[in-house]
């Protein structure tokens, strides 16, 4: 009966579960789950977080939100698969039941999409039909990314994000000056129009390009060589999942994903197709894949530097 109630609101609310993923917190594979009926006994504290999504949603929309006592009374299990599904996406893996990736078949909608408010310049128009226009007609304090014409509102970084964003742009750097190649190194803020298209526009954390470029440009023009995206709470979803679909698709050579919390790096050498990624901890030395391995970055030495982060 409480998923049942909870169903009706979401299609009474319009939102998808994207954006009610992104909105709670909950993994979307798992919101996926739950509203798919594969997941029967969703643990307490997940539905708990949809139903407060979904009412704050409400709020904003002027709707009154009410639910029968049975939806915040009713026990759920706490051993069910969403609890496991739920555990295994933030403990960095995307392998499922089978080994599989899950890629590229779970992005069934777009993950960590943000409402767009309705005082804002983009509220003419619904999500998946903007453009660079809409992009570009933003205020330049607002930080967003255009994926598929969709926008994805962009959070100020944790400080220990950029600690590690800035070590490792000059670890990178460094390396890539040692190989003596024609790669350069740039961080975020940095647009790249990825598709070469009119819907799209990402800034990965760091990236690396190496052919010749237009250096008065607004954008880099197709995909970088090299992407790396730090996990945050807000970006977990989409930089693991769609980012990684859409940069395998663009041409991305190589992806990094960087988790603070788990302490450890998900290498893609999309190059090659390999869509299963090499793992490392934060005291690995990791090789650059497009430099053919001759380039490594020691992470050990980005770890002395934040360790103090993680003592209790």
């Amino acid at each position: 009966m409480a998923i049942e109630e909870i169903k009706k609101w979401k299609r009474t609310l319009g939102m998808t579960s994207g954006e009610i993923s992104e909105a709670s917190g909950v993994p979307l594979s798992t919101v996926q789950k739950i509203f798919s009926g594969v997941t029967k006994s969703p643990r307490r504290a997940t539905l708990d977080a949809i139903l407060s999504a979904l009412e704050r949603q409400a709020k904003m929309e002027g709707i009154p939100f009410e639910t029968t006592s049975a939806i915040r009374e009713s026990t759920f299990d706490t051993n069910s698969s969403c609890g496991k599904d739920y555990d295994s996406l933030y403990s960095g893996s995307l392998y499922g039941e089978n080994g599989s990736t899950g890629y590229p078949d779970r992005l069934e909608e777009s993950a960590g999409v943000y409402r767009v408010e309705k005082r804002d310049v983009l509220s003419e128009k619904k999500q998946g039909e903007y453009t660079l226009d809409d992009y570009y007609a933003l205020p330049d304090e607002r930080r967003v990314e255009l994926i598929d014409g969709v926008i994805y509102d962009m959070s100020a970084p944790a400080i220990i994000h950029q600690k590690i964003l800035g070590e490792l742009f000059i670890l990178f750097r460094e390396c890539m000056d040692r190989h003596e190649g024609n790669c350069e190194v740039y961080l975020s803020p940095c647009d790249v129009r990825l598709d070469r298209d009119n819907r799209t526009m990402v800034q990965p954390d760091l990236l690396v390009v190496c052919e010749e470029y237009d250096i008065g440009a607004k954008a880099f023009d197709g995909a970088p060589d090299l992407t790396l995206e730090i996990l945050s709470p807000s970006t977990r979803s989409k930089d693991m999942l769609l980012k990684l679909y859409k940069y395998a698709n663009a041409g991305v050579r190589e992806y990094w994903i960087v988790d603070p919390d788990q302490q450890t790096v998900l290498v893609y050498d999309l190059g090659h197709e390999n869509y299963y990624p090499e793992k490392y901890s934060f005291e690995d030395r990791i090789p650059i894949l497009i430099s053919g391995s001759e380039c490594s970055i020691d992470f050990s030495r980005i770890m002395r530097g934040i360790e103090r982060y993680y003592k209790d």
